[in-house]
């Protein structure tokens, strides 16, 4: 029986590109280094903070050349985003609705996200939608991220829940792994920002719009026979 979904939060439920994008060049110009594009930027994120902020200054000129440089960038890209962390970021149609809906069935549902955790925080309680989740987990607060299992399974024993009972919903590879390694079936959404046909991740369910997730649910606890 399922009754726990762990979410991924960038390309799942929200559209974070555009402040992402804002931040990531507002250091980019800093630097007196040429702007990202959108679809620069798709290739980059999901990893984390550091491998994207690695990524785009080996993109754009000279590479980061010790700890103690990509610390310092780190640190600007998130107080640039932090400054304005949902002016532009958007929740996913039908998002309100589902989770809405999941809450009232007795779901329980939390985060799993690579993105920092105080980030996290402030864009769920930007959007308004922090009232819905159980537990949240970022990728700074823990020792190990996604596809590490243990980055969900620390995000279940905060929803008290297990992975016997839960459900993995993401967008990319990262997720699909991640969620397979922790034991979780796995639906993919096929509007985020994977780099690569969704197809290939090997879900066992996609959705092409997020109010298809009850049904997808409920798809998978006839596969798994209760």
């Amino acid at each position: 029986m399922i009754d726990s979904v762990v979410f991924d939060l960038d390309g799942t439920l929200i559209d974070s590109l555009p402040d992402v994008l804002a931040s990531l060049n507002l250091l980019l110009a800093e630097e007196k280094r040429r702007p990202l594009k959108v679809k620069e930027l798709r290739s980059l994120v999901g990893r984390g903070v550091n491998p994207m902020v690695e990524d785009a200054y080996d993109i754009t000129g000279k590479a980061i050349a010790s700890p103690a440089e990509l610390e310092d960038a780190v640190h600007r890209y998130i107080g640039h985003y932090k400054a304005n962390p949902v002016g532009h970021t958007v929740i996913f149609p039908s998002v309100i609705d589902t989770l809405g809906k999941l809450k009232e069935d007795g779901f329980r549902m939390g985060i799993c996200t690579n993105k920092p955790y105080e980030m996290t925080l402030l864009v769920l309680e930007g959007l308004g939608i922090n009232i819905f989740f159980d537990g949240v987990t970022g990728g700074d607060n823990l020792q190990f991220n996604k596809p590490d299992p243990r980055h969900i399974l620390t995000t279940l024993e905060l929803m008290k829940s297990g992975p016997s009972r839960a459900v993995m919903v993401g967008d990319s590879r990262v997720d699909a792994e991640a969620g397979r390694n922790a034991g979780l079936p796995v639906i993919a959404v096929n509007y985020g920002y994977s780099s690569e046909p969704v197809e290939s991740l090997e879900a066992d369910c996609l959705i092409d719009d997020f109010g298809q997730l009850p049904q997808a649910i409920t798809q998978l606890c006839l596969m798994q026979g209760g």
